[in-house]
């Protein structure tokens, strides 16, 4: 093996060692979350859990809020199956665009219920660490609402007496993690409940 093939299989096995770690620093935030979400999360305990040094943490994600901005896209876009939302948003049909992106964001949050709770929990008494990563999670689903509802008037499915600005508050109330838990956890229906009475809320109120 030359010189520079070897400093090449060097550079590729440091490269998958650090994606390595930053991979098992990352499911061991998920982790704790899932089997204690109502503990607070410390550095320390993430390190020891994922057999890092607190230093380590620090290194690869620059800061506590780097780490949870970290796992919150991990979940978001990869743990999570995001994909099904993206390919409702794409659908040409505004009307099936509403029930895919409702429908899809649903078992979004289902499938990772206890982490998604214990985030937009923590965002709220941990603004520094955790409430950034969640404020932009959030931004991004308002921007997407408001596509959404210009894509159902420019398509004449929205009702005359509904506004642009009306339908996106609304999709973004009823396509929030909240208005899923208080369905799928405080009144206990089964997902594909949860989604079929906030897609036909939405309906109601919002299309012709």
């Amino acid at each position: 093996m030359t010189a520079v093939a070897t400093r090449k299989y060097e550079q590729r096995l440091r490269a998958e060692a650090a994606e390595e770690t930053r991979r098992n620093i990352i499911d061991a935030v998920y982790d704790r979350l899932r089997r204690a979400p109502s503990t607070p999360v410390s550095v320390e305990q993430v390190a020891r859990a994922a057999g890092v040094s607190r230093s380590t943490v620090y290194l690869v994600f620059g800061s506590r809020a780097g780490l949870f901005d970290a796992l919150t896209t991990d979940l978001w876009w990869h743990r999570a199956g995001f994909q099904a939302v993206v390919d409702a948003v794409e659908h040409p049909d505004a009307r099936e665009h509403l029930r895919g992106g409702i429908d899809s964001g649903v078992r979004v949050f289902a499938a990772h219920r206890d982490v998604f709770r214990a985030l937009f929990s923590m965002a709220q008494l941990d603004a520094d660490a955790v409430g950034g990563a969640i404020t932009r999670i959030e931004e991004n689903r308002a921007g997407g609402m408001v596509h959404l509802a210009r894509r159902l008037a420019e398509q004449e499915v929205l009702r005359p007496d509904v506004t642009v600005d009306e339908a996106a508050d609304l999709l973004w109330l009823l396509a929030s993690f909240d208005s899923f838990d208080q369905l799928y956890t405080g009144r206990n229906l089964p997902v594909a409940d949860v989604s079929r009475t906030l897609i036909t809320t939405a309906e109601r109120s919002l299309c012709r």
